[in-house]
């Protein structure tokens, strides 16, 4: 199955030289995850959603300050090819070239759409992530926005004791905090519309430019009281259907009968599940293989064993390498960019590394996350490893195609 029949030939597009500013507003189009930047002709990358609101930057910043180096792929592309491009790369929207011109973009909803009706042959169970990261109603919303930005996660399940209280949206963070000043006494609470059924309340008071202020306010003030959940033993694609239904991008996995908080399941968790392979070596992915210079796959998989054998029992799930090479040089030699994602049974550790050379940025990607690792620095997320039958289950349908 390739994407010429889910790739959607319109996407926004912006040149280098855009003020950041009109960039947000594009945004204002909830179906929008990212945006396509060119300097004149030529693509230069994308500016995500997320990577946007986490930003510090001034609206009067260029958006070609925040191009963001994604794989590009064909039309013909192989879904789970895109799959894998996509948990690699940690990005949802993959632009579609020809003749090194853009002609359209794949999205993470085009590909479960397509594969949705295959999901029934596993459960919510096989891909959901254990361990919620979560915060209370009085954690305050500064507090919450790190943990959102460290975990690197769009929504913050709200607990209070045992039960689910609300879910916190990173986008309502950042436009309560950009925009919410100007609200006024009994204003309403806003939504970006994101975190699906939302009922957030309203009344912050006047506090235009007080941004110190509004960062120490607890979250139970901008939180949607609404939460949306699936028991571990639904059917996948019962999951994603609700997530497309409701407009929210993740589900409270719920213990089946007692309604009890036992993880949450996404969009990108499901997208990842499609990577699955039959063998244990392809827990190892590596995009951008040929960028390396004196080291091969073997090579990197020994990295990855090597780096996790020195912290005791622990056992890697799931690897993905990826190596972005910019235009910049020194002395021939081309800068860098290398982002490991490791997931494994004690948690989830994720480092960028940036060096002239792929192997000397993958080895300082490889130091950030070994530092991680010695701290027992996670961002509270593992999963079990799917068992053969599951993978059978999953890929009936998959390797005859």
């Amino acid at each position: 199955m390739d994407i010429s029949e889910i790739l959607s030939t319109k996407f926004t597009e912006f040149d280098i030289g855009t003020p950041l500013s009109k960039v947000a507003g594009a945004f204002e189009n909830q179906e929008l995850d990212a945006v396509v930047v060119t300097d004149g002709d030529e693509y230069r990358g994308i500016v995500s959603r997320r990577q946007l609101a986490s930003s510090s930057n001034q609206p009067s910043a260029k958006v070609g300050s925040q191009v963001q180096h994604v794989p590009t792929v064909d039309r013909t592309e192989d879904v789970r090819e895109v799959a894998r491009l996509m948990v690699g790369s940690d990005a949802k929207t993959l632009p579609v070239l020809r003749d090194d011109r853009v002609v359209g973009v794949v999205t993470g909803d085009a590909v479960l759409e397509a594969v949705r009706p295959f999901l029934d042959a596993v459960t919510v169970d096989d891909a959901y992530t254990a361990e919620l990261v979560s915060a209370t109603p009085e954690t305050t919303i500064g507090k919450a926005l790190n943990l959102l930005r460290e975990a690197g996660i769009d929504h913050l399940p709200i607990v209070d004791g045992d039960d689910l209280a609300g879910m916190l949206s990173l986008y309502d963070v950042i436009e309560f905090t950009t925009r919410g000043g100007q609200k006024s006494q009994g204003g309403s609470g806003g939504s970006s519309g994101r975190g699906g059924g939302r009922q957030s309340r309203g009344g912050f008071g006047a506090r235009e430019g007080d941004s110190d202020r509004m960062l120490d306010l607890p979250v139970r003030n901008l939180m949607s009281d609404a939460v949306f959940t699936v028991e571990r033993s639904a059917p996948l694609d019962e999951a994603v259907e609700t997530m497309f239904e409701r407009e929210i991008s993740s589900l409270i996995v719920t213990a089946d009968g007692t309604g009890e908080p036992v993880g949450i399941i996404t969009k990108t968790d499901v997208i990842e599940a499609l990577t699955w392979e039959r063998n244990d070596r392809n827990a190892v992915q590596v995009f951008g293989l040929e960028l390396l210079e004196g080291m091969d796959y073997d090579d990197v998989s020994a990295l990855i064993e090597d780096m996790a054998s020195k912290y005791g029992e622990m056992s890697v799930i799931k690897a993905s390498i990826e190596l972005q090479e910019h235009k910049e040089q020194s002395r021939g030699v081309p800068l860098v960019l290398a982002r490991i994602r490791l997931v494994t049974d004690r948690g989830y550790f994720t480092a960028d590394g940036e060096g002239y050379g792929a192997s000397h940025a993958l080895r300082l990607a490889a130091n950030a996350v070994e530092r991680q690792l010695l701290k027992g620095k996670t961002y509270g997320q593992s999963k079990k490893r799917p068992d053969t039958d599951e993978q059978a289950q999953l890929y009936g349908w998959w390797l005859g195609r």
